[in-house]
């Protein structure tokens, strides 16, 4: 049976997206496949456009958009405060195709319709704050189901109304999130007793929310996640990759290490890069990933280190850190990797191992968290907060080509567990008991 399903588009408009853009274009490409109708509901900086054209010329402009000036920001603020309760419907928005927009491609999510509502995610927090109430979304046609993919004080009149809960890292570790921990909690709370059910991507995050947040068991589903690479990438001869390792980075094939992530607290970058100078070995180590918050010393010690390594005889490099990579680069990166590392302190996924085994490179991990849950015998374990502990396995991981071999192996066939196949498998199911 066909159904209306529509997701939020908080974190689809990202420029270098996130883990939770990644977890919603794949569920939309899967809902879609299964012969539903898919919706994405954006926000805009601006109310829409009444003309059809210009609106799509927005939705592709928002970004580079001169910002609104602070005194029409600030009534426009009040004034959607003074309409909330009414509800908001949202603009719906047709890609004619009279903007070129080949760029956007890869964060365009499979869609049948899109909709616009100025400053949605943003009014609707804001809402929450001082009235602890959600934000009503009215359509023209009223979807089967609304699926938030990440905890928003928002839902739909007359339909099944659906939450993903990744993780519960705001409560469980305080320290590592920006997030007013008194709002996330009362919110949470409210999506706990409100939502016609609940989703979240592993075995231990719904034991948080069952035992945290009161949940009943049968009103959380754990789909788990999965991870698609184009085929051309994943079967790239190891010679082009060790080519563009060389060309693009001056990086030998399989001759250093990578973390890839964003340099925030519970990724735990610091004690990696104290247990990798530990470790002494003589290759170097790689970390891509965005700059987070509360970096300050993963900051510092990267200049540190680079300074250092300027000064060396030769100017051989330690440590490369790449703030932003492509899909492709990402991939070739992963694929050149003696091994990955990743030594986070608590995820709700984690799915730089999964990716990492799926490519056939060996992990090493933390034993902590869903990560064990997710590697399953496929891993080398650390204690995370223990820099001795991570860095004799870099020196094990390191040295041992038979280890790597064998995690390698088994990395692919954990992978498996997690394959698109089998969560499209899970996505029907969730559907057909919500629906």
């Amino acid at each position: 049976m066909s159904r209306r399903i529509y997701f939020d588009g908080l974190n689809l408009s990202l420029e270098h997206g996130t883990g939770i853009a990644t977890y919603t274009r794949m569920l939309a490409q899967l809902v879609r496949e299964l012969g539903n109708e898919v919706g994405i509901v954006y926000s805009s900086p601006t109310r829409p456009a009444k003309n059809p054209l210009l609106r799509e010329i927005a939705f592709f402009d928002s970004r580079e958009s001169a910002p609104v000036p602070y005194p029409r920001e600030v009534w426009n603020a009040l004034s959607d405060q003074f309409r909330l309760p009414l509800g908001v419907q949202p603009t719906a928005l047709s890609l004619t195709g009279a903007v070129i927009a080949d760029q956007f491609k890869g964060r365009l999510p499979a869609h049948d319709h899109l909709f616009v509502a100025r400053n949605l995610f943003a009014n609707a927090r804001r809402y929450f704050s001082w009235s602890g109430r959600f934000v009503d979304l009215e359509f023209d046609a009223a979807p089967d189901i609304l699926h938030c993919t990440y905890q928003l004080p928002l839902r739909a009149k007359q339909a099944c109304n659906i939450y993903t809960i990744h993780d519960l890292v705001p409560l469980r570790l305080p320290f590592t999130t920006l997030d007013n921990k008194r709002q996330t909690y009362r919110l949470m709370r409210k999506i706990a007793a409100e939502a016609d059910h609940i989703v979240t991507v592993s075995e231990n995050s719904k034991r948080d929310i069952v035992q945290l947040l009161g949940v009943p068991e049968e009103r959380v589903t754990n789909t788990y996640e999965a991870v698609e690479f184009p085929r051309e990438l994943i079967e790239r001869p190891d010679d082009v990759v060790a080519e563009q390792l060389r060309g693009s980075y001056g990086l030998g094939f399989n001759e250093y290490l990578l973390f890839y992530g964003a340099l925030e607290p519970k990724k735990n970058v610091a004690r990696l890069i104290d247990a990798y100078m530990l470790s002494a070995v003589d290759i170097p180590l790689v970390i891509t990933g965005s700059v987070g918050w509360g970096n300050r010393t993963e900051a510092k010690m990267l200049d540190e280190l680079r300074a250092e390594d300027r000064a060396r005889p030769g100017g051989s490099r330690r440590i490369y850190h790449f703030e932003y990579v492509s899909v492709p680069m990402l991939v070739t990166l992963i694929r050149g990797a003696r091994a990955v590392v990743f030594p986070s302190l608590y995820e709700g996924f984690g799915l730089p191992v999964l990716e990492a085994m799926l490519l056939g490179t060996p992990v090493v991990t933390s034993r902590t968290s869903s990560l064990p849950e997710i590697a399953g015998d496929a891993a080398l374990y650390v204690n995370p907060y223990e820099i001795d502990d991570i860095a004799r396995a870099i020196k094990t991981i390191t040295a041992d080509e038979g280890l790597r071999a064998e995690l390698s192996q088994r990395g692919r066939a954990q992978a498996e567990l997690f394959s698109v196949a089998r969560y499209r498998e899970r996505v029907a199911s969730l559907y057909e008991k919500v629906g």
